[in-house]
């Protein structure tokens, strides 16, 4: 598949993101790469779901392994808490090795050695990355994921709509809603008002919450 330019680039947090510069448009908040991503998919989304269901092992699904922070935070999460989780995301353009060895997300050996774990993981067969953390990658779309699996939440990282409004659409929602178990959730950092309406219309209850350092909202949708 096609390889993006990408510039590295450090949020006010002093994390990095990566600048698609074909699209203008940064992988991370400007306010705060790992600070957003810690905020809206770890507390919001895992920690919430974690909290109170109580049960595991989770099955997470991402749309956008990008620079893989989620997915970081996810293990180191699931390490911490001793809590068993499987990880599937989709990305159809991964980033490459001499950008993803500069990220700046693991400050210790490591935290490097698993950041780096998780982008040299293989597609499409599971892996084990820790004793408590199993990641499978598809190289594709959220449009071209085909697997039928139910999930407990899905972090969703795509591009803003403004950038890639496609992937917003009501069709791409409704496919989330129907990966998603019942009592599962989906978090975003997104609280754009037509994205709103379409995960309404898609079958989700929204919840509007307060956003991430630098914006007003973000919004968790959940499968009842």
């Amino acid at each position: 598949m096609t390889n993006h330019r990408l510039k590295l680039i450090t949020t006010e947090d002093g994390s990095h993101s990566l600048l698609r510069e074909d699209l203008n448009e940064t992988y991370h908040s400007f306010h705060g790469a790992r600070s957003e991503s810690a905020y809206v998919f770890i507390e919001q989304c895992l920690h919430y779901y974690a909290e109170h269901t109580k049960k595991g092992p989770i099955r997470i699904f991402e749309v956008g392994f990008g620079t893989g922070l989620n997915a970081f935070l996810a293990a180191a999460y699931a390490a911490e808490h001793q809590l068993s989780l499987e990880f599937h995301t989709v990305e159809p353009f991964p980033v490459k090795p001499d950008i993803y060895r500069q990220l700046n997300f693991g400050q210790s050996e490591e935290e490097r050695s698993l950041l780096n774990a998780l982008h040299e993981s293989g597609w499409e067969s599971p892996r084990s990355i820790t004793s408590r953390f199993s990641l499978v990658k598809y190289e594709t779309t959220l449009e071209d994921f085909s697997a039928t699996r139910d999930f407990d939440m899905i972090f969703f990282d795509a591009f803003a709509p403004s950038k890639q409004a496609e992937v917003w659409e009501l069709t791409n929602l409704k496919k989330c809603f129907d990966l998603l178990q019942p009592g599962g959730i989906l978090t975003t950092y997104c609280a754009q008002g037509q994205f709103k309406r379409n995960l309404a219309a898609a079958g989700f209850e929204v919840q509007t919450l307060k956003g991430a350092m630098g914006k007003k909202e973000m919004v968790r949708g959940v499968k009842n």
